[in-house]
Protein backbone atom coordinates (compact mmCIF):
# COMPACT_ATOMS: atom_id res chain seq x y z
CA UNK A 1 0.00 0.00 0.00
CA UNK A 2 1.39 3.40 -1.02
CA UNK A 3 1.42 5.78 1.98
CA UNK A 4 -0.75 8.87 1.59
CA UNK A 5 0.00 12.53 2.19
CA UNK A 6 -3.39 14.22 2.49
CA UNK A 7 -2.88 17.84 1.47
CA UNK A 8 -6.45 18.99 2.11
CA UNK A 9 -7.48 17.98 5.62
CA UNK A 10 -10.24 20.03 7.18
CA UNK A 11 -10.82 19.78 10.92
CA UNK A 12 -13.05 21.72 13.26
CA UNK A 13 -13.96 21.55 16.91
CA UNK A 14 -17.04 23.70 17.27
CA UNK A 15 -16.14 24.41 20.89
CA UNK A 16 -13.07 26.21 19.52
CA UNK A 17 -13.93 27.46 16.05
CA UNK A 18 -16.94 29.28 14.63
CA UNK A 19 -17.86 28.44 11.02
CA UNK A 20 -20.87 30.55 9.97
CA UNK A 21 -21.20 28.75 6.62
CA UNK A 22 -22.17 25.52 8.41
CA UNK A 23 -25.64 27.00 8.92
CA UNK A 24 -26.27 26.21 5.27
CA UNK A 25 -24.73 22.72 5.36
CA UNK A 26 -26.37 20.90 8.29
CA UNK A 27 -24.82 17.58 7.17
CA UNK A 28 -21.43 18.89 8.27
CA UNK A 29 -22.52 20.91 11.32
CA UNK A 30 -20.86 18.74 13.97
CA UNK A 31 -17.34 18.27 15.30
CA UNK A 32 -14.82 16.84 12.86
CA UNK A 33 -11.60 16.36 14.78
CA UNK A 34 -8.44 14.29 14.53
CA UNK A 35 -9.96 11.20 16.10
CA UNK A 36 -12.88 11.14 13.65
CA UNK A 37 -10.50 11.81 10.76
CA UNK A 38 -8.42 8.83 11.88
CA UNK A 39 -11.53 6.68 11.90
CA UNK A 40 -12.60 7.85 8.44
CA UNK A 41 -9.15 7.28 6.91
CA UNK A 42 -8.31 4.15 8.88
CA UNK A 43 -8.26 1.83 5.86
CA UNK A 44 -5.18 3.62 4.50
CA UNK A 45 -1.64 4.45 5.58
CA UNK A 46 -1.93 8.22 6.04
CA UNK A 47 1.67 9.24 6.65
CA UNK A 48 1.17 13.02 6.89
CA UNK A 49 -1.53 15.62 6.47
CA UNK A 50 -1.66 19.32 5.63
CA UNK A 51 -4.51 21.21 7.24
CA UNK A 52 -6.68 23.41 5.02
CA UNK A 53 -8.34 26.52 6.42
CA UNK A 54 -12.07 26.25 7.07
CA UNK A 55 -13.33 29.82 6.58
CA UNK A 56 -13.71 30.64 10.25
CA UNK A 57 -15.28 33.87 11.45
CA UNK A 58 -12.95 36.78 10.56
CA UNK A 59 -12.05 37.40 14.19
CA UNK A 60 -10.88 33.82 14.64
CA UNK A 61 -7.98 33.52 12.22
CA UNK A 62 -5.46 33.58 15.05
CA UNK A 63 -7.55 31.10 17.04
CA UNK A 64 -7.55 28.78 14.03
CA UNK A 65 -3.78 29.19 13.64
CA UNK A 66 -3.15 28.32 17.28
CA UNK A 67 -5.52 25.35 17.08
CA UNK A 68 -3.80 23.77 14.10
CA UNK A 69 -0.27 24.67 15.17
CA UNK A 70 -0.97 22.80 18.39
CA UNK A 71 -1.84 19.74 16.33
CA UNK A 72 1.27 20.18 14.20
CA UNK A 73 3.42 20.27 17.32
CA UNK A 74 1.85 17.17 18.88
CA UNK A 75 3.35 13.75 18.18
CA UNK A 76 0.11 11.77 18.29
CA UNK A 77 -1.27 12.70 14.86
CA UNK A 78 -0.05 13.05 11.24
CA UNK A 79 -0.58 16.80 10.76
CA UNK A 80 2.68 18.28 9.50
CA UNK A 81 1.69 21.75 8.33
CA UNK A 82 -1.14 24.07 7.40
CA UNK A 83 -2.54 26.22 4.62
CA UNK A 84 -3.99 29.12 6.56
CA UNK A 85 -6.69 31.64 5.85
CA UNK A 86 -5.56 34.84 4.15
CA UNK A 87 -7.16 37.71 2.24
CA UNK A 88 -4.71 39.19 -0.26
CA UNK A 89 -5.37 42.83 -1.03
CA UNK A 90 -7.07 43.43 2.30
CA UNK A 91 -5.50 45.60 5.01
CA UNK A 92 -3.51 43.49 7.45
CA UNK A 93 -2.66 40.65 5.06
CA UNK A 94 0.99 41.66 4.69
CA UNK A 95 1.49 41.83 8.46
CA UNK A 96 -0.26 38.47 8.88
CA UNK A 97 1.95 36.61 6.42
CA UNK A 98 5.14 38.43 7.38
CA UNK A 99 4.61 37.29 10.96
CA UNK A 100 4.54 33.70 9.75
CA UNK A 101 7.36 33.98 7.20
CA UNK A 102 9.80 31.90 9.22
CA UNK A 103 7.28 29.45 10.68
CA UNK A 104 7.69 26.14 8.88
CA UNK A 105 4.25 25.00 10.04
CA UNK A 106 2.63 27.66 7.84
CA UNK A 107 3.01 26.23 4.35
CA UNK A 108 0.79 28.69 2.53
CA UNK A 109 -2.46 30.64 2.47
CA UNK A 110 -5.86 30.43 0.81
CA UNK A 111 -8.81 32.61 0.05
CA UNK A 112 -11.88 30.98 -1.47
CA UNK A 113 -12.68 33.19 -4.46
CA UNK A 114 -15.67 31.37 -5.89
CA UNK A 115 -18.64 32.97 -4.06
CA UNK A 116 -21.34 34.01 -6.56
CA UNK A 117 -21.03 37.68 -5.60
CA UNK A 118 -17.27 37.81 -6.25
CA UNK A 119 -16.18 39.26 -9.58
CA UNK A 120 -14.60 36.89 -12.08
CA UNK A 121 -11.40 38.98 -12.06
CA UNK A 122 -11.34 39.59 -8.30
CA UNK A 123 -7.92 37.96 -7.98
CA UNK A 124 -6.43 40.27 -10.64
CA UNK A 125 -6.79 43.48 -8.63
CA UNK A 126 -3.43 45.18 -8.21
CA UNK A 127 -3.45 44.94 -4.41
CA UNK A 128 -4.35 41.24 -4.57
CA UNK A 129 -1.59 40.48 -7.07
CA UNK A 130 1.01 42.41 -5.07
CA UNK A 131 0.17 40.51 -1.90
CA UNK A 132 0.33 37.15 -3.66
CA UNK A 133 3.73 38.12 -5.06
CA UNK A 134 4.84 38.71 -1.49
CA UNK A 135 4.09 35.07 -0.71
CA UNK A 136 6.69 34.08 -3.26
CA UNK A 137 9.23 36.31 -1.54
CA UNK A 138 8.81 34.41 1.74
CA UNK A 139 8.51 30.93 0.25
CA UNK A 140 4.80 30.39 0.88
CA UNK A 141 2.25 29.17 -1.65
CA UNK A 142 -1.26 30.32 -2.48
CA UNK A 143 -4.19 27.95 -3.02
CA UNK A 144 -6.51 28.91 -5.87
CA UNK A 145 -10.11 27.95 -5.22
CA UNK A 146 -12.07 29.60 -8.02
CA UNK A 147 -15.16 29.00 -10.14
CA UNK A 148 -14.35 26.69 -13.07
CA UNK A 149 -15.75 29.21 -15.52
CA UNK A 150 -13.20 31.75 -14.22
CA UNK A 151 -10.04 29.68 -14.58
CA UNK A 152 -8.77 32.20 -17.08
CA UNK A 153 -8.23 34.59 -14.18
CA UNK A 154 -6.21 31.91 -12.37
CA UNK A 155 -3.96 31.59 -15.41
CA UNK A 156 -3.36 35.35 -15.46
CA UNK A 157 -2.67 35.40 -11.71
CA UNK A 158 -0.10 32.63 -11.99
CA UNK A 159 1.60 34.44 -14.87
CA UNK A 160 1.61 37.75 -12.98
CA UNK A 161 3.18 36.10 -9.91
CA UNK A 162 5.75 33.85 -11.52
CA UNK A 163 7.88 33.60 -8.36
CA UNK A 164 4.95 32.41 -6.23
CA UNK A 165 3.95 28.76 -6.12
CA UNK A 166 0.25 27.96 -6.55
CA UNK A 167 -1.98 24.99 -5.81
CA UNK A 168 -5.13 24.68 -7.92
CA UNK A 169 -7.75 23.24 -5.58
CA UNK A 170 -10.27 20.56 -6.50
CA UNK A 171 -9.29 19.97 -10.13
CA UNK A 172 -10.28 23.56 -10.83
CA UNK A 173 -13.70 22.89 -9.26
CA UNK A 174 -14.81 20.92 -12.30
CA UNK A 175 -18.30 19.47 -12.49
CA UNK A 176 -17.48 15.83 -13.32
CA UNK A 177 -20.74 15.20 -15.18
CA UNK A 178 -20.14 18.16 -17.48
CA UNK A 179 -16.58 16.99 -18.10
CA UNK A 180 -17.61 13.39 -18.88
CA UNK A 181 -20.47 14.49 -21.11
CA UNK A 182 -23.35 13.02 -19.15
CA UNK A 183 -24.56 16.58 -18.62
CA UNK A 184 -24.39 19.46 -21.04
CA UNK A 185 -23.50 22.88 -19.72
CA UNK A 186 -26.91 23.91 -21.08
CA UNK A 187 -28.53 21.41 -18.69
CA UNK A 188 -26.99 23.14 -15.70
CA UNK A 189 -27.76 26.39 -13.92
CA UNK A 190 -25.34 29.05 -15.18
CA UNK A 191 -25.62 30.86 -11.84
CA UNK A 192 -24.25 27.84 -9.98
CA UNK A 193 -20.69 28.09 -8.69
CA UNK A 194 -19.70 24.90 -10.51
CA UNK A 195 -21.13 25.73 -13.95
CA UNK A 196 -18.70 25.68 -16.84
CA UNK A 197 -18.27 24.57 -20.43
CA UNK A 198 -16.44 21.26 -20.77
CA UNK A 199 -14.08 22.40 -23.52
CA UNK A 200 -13.32 25.68 -21.74
CA UNK A 201 -12.41 23.82 -18.53
CA UNK A 202 -10.19 21.40 -20.44
CA UNK A 203 -8.35 24.19 -22.26
CA UNK A 204 -7.82 26.18 -19.08
CA UNK A 205 -6.56 23.13 -17.17
CA UNK A 206 -4.09 22.47 -19.99
CA UNK A 207 -2.93 26.10 -19.83
CA UNK A 208 -2.52 25.97 -16.06
CA UNK A 209 -0.59 22.73 -16.38
CA UNK A 210 1.90 24.57 -18.59
CA UNK A 211 2.62 27.10 -15.83
CA UNK A 212 5.75 25.92 -14.02
CA UNK A 213 4.59 27.48 -10.74
CA UNK A 214 1.20 25.71 -10.52
CA UNK A 215 0.42 22.24 -9.18
CA UNK A 216 -3.02 20.62 -9.27
CA UNK A 217 -4.72 19.15 -6.23
CA UNK A 218 -6.75 16.06 -7.09
CA UNK A 219 -9.50 16.69 -4.60
CA UNK A 220 -12.99 18.04 -4.12
CA UNK A 221 -14.77 16.61 -7.15
CA UNK A 222 -15.98 13.59 -5.17
CA UNK A 223 -18.32 15.89 -3.24
CA UNK A 224 -20.31 16.35 -6.46
CA UNK A 225 -20.73 12.63 -7.11
CA UNK A 226 -24.39 12.01 -8.07
CA UNK A 227 -26.20 9.51 -5.90
CA UNK A 228 -26.08 6.00 -7.31
CA UNK A 229 -23.23 6.68 -9.77
CA UNK A 230 -19.92 4.82 -9.84
CA UNK A 231 -17.30 7.18 -8.45
CA UNK A 232 -14.46 5.84 -10.61
CA UNK A 233 -16.51 6.01 -13.81
CA UNK A 234 -17.96 9.44 -13.07
CA UNK A 235 -14.69 11.07 -12.03
CA UNK A 236 -12.22 9.38 -14.38
CA UNK A 237 -12.38 11.95 -17.19
CA UNK A 238 -11.82 14.84 -14.77
CA UNK A 239 -8.96 13.19 -12.89
CA UNK A 240 -7.23 11.87 -15.99
CA UNK A 241 -7.36 15.22 -17.78
CA UNK A 242 -5.72 16.88 -14.77
CA UNK A 243 -3.04 14.19 -14.54
CA UNK A 244 -2.31 14.40 -18.24
CA UNK A 245 -2.24 18.21 -18.22
CA UNK A 246 -0.02 18.69 -15.15
CA UNK A 247 2.27 15.72 -15.58
CA UNK A 248 3.90 13.31 -13.19
CA UNK A 249 5.39 15.71 -10.65
CA UNK A 250 2.80 18.50 -10.40
CA UNK A 251 -0.19 16.70 -8.90
CA UNK A 252 -1.00 16.03 -5.25
CA UNK A 253 -3.84 14.25 -3.45
CA UNK A 254 -6.34 15.89 -1.11
CA UNK A 255 -9.23 14.19 0.65
CA UNK A 256 -11.23 17.37 1.31
CA UNK A 257 -12.56 15.51 4.35
CA UNK A 258 -15.19 15.95 5.73
CA UNK A 259 -16.60 17.98 2.82
CA UNK A 260 -16.01 14.96 0.60
CA UNK A 261 -18.69 13.13 2.56
CA UNK A 262 -21.33 15.20 0.77
CA UNK A 263 -20.68 12.77 -2.09
CA UNK A 264 -18.88 9.77 -0.62
CA UNK A 265 -16.82 8.46 2.26
CA UNK A 266 -13.08 8.95 2.53
CA UNK A 267 -12.60 5.28 1.70
CA UNK A 268 -14.80 5.36 -1.37
CA UNK A 269 -12.95 8.44 -2.66
CA UNK A 270 -9.50 6.90 -2.26
CA UNK A 271 -10.65 3.54 -3.63
CA UNK A 272 -12.12 5.31 -6.68
CA UNK A 273 -8.93 7.30 -7.24
CA UNK A 274 -6.80 4.17 -6.95
CA UNK A 275 -9.03 2.49 -9.54
CA UNK A 276 -8.66 5.47 -11.90
CA UNK A 277 -4.85 5.47 -11.68
CA UNK A 278 -4.39 1.69 -11.53
CA UNK A 279 -3.00 1.50 -15.08
CA UNK A 280 -0.47 4.27 -14.51
CA UNK A 281 3.08 3.52 -13.40
CA UNK A 282 3.94 3.07 -9.75
CA UNK A 283 6.08 6.21 -10.03
CA UNK A 284 3.02 8.23 -11.06
CA UNK A 285 0.88 6.69 -8.34
CA UNK A 286 3.48 7.33 -5.64
CA UNK A 287 4.00 10.86 -6.89
CA UNK A 288 0.30 11.70 -6.70
CA UNK A 289 -0.40 10.05 -3.37
CA UNK A 290 2.82 10.83 -1.50
CA UNK A 291 6.10 11.93 -3.06
CA UNK A 292 5.05 15.15 -4.81
CA UNK A 293 3.42 16.51 -1.65
CA UNK A 294 6.47 15.71 0.46
CA UNK A 295 8.59 17.73 -1.93
CA UNK A 296 6.17 20.60 -2.54
CA UNK A 297 5.23 21.19 1.10
CA UNK A 298 8.70 20.49 2.46
CA UNK A 299 7.60 17.60 4.64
Amino acid sequence: MIPIVDTHQHLWDLNVLSLPWLDGVPELASDHVMSTYAEASGAFDVAKTVYMEVDVSPGQIETERDYVFGLCDADDNPMAGATLRGRPGVAGFADWVNGLANDTRAKGFRQVIHPPDMAADYCLQESFVNDVRRLGDIGKHFDICIRPANLGSAIKLAQACSETRFVLDHCGNAHPEIVNGSLSADDYDRDDVYWHEADQWKRDIEALGQQENVVCKISGVIARLPEGKSAAECLADTVNHCLDSFGTDKVVFGSDWPVCTLGATYQLWVDALNAIIADRSEEVQRGLLHDNAVRFYGL
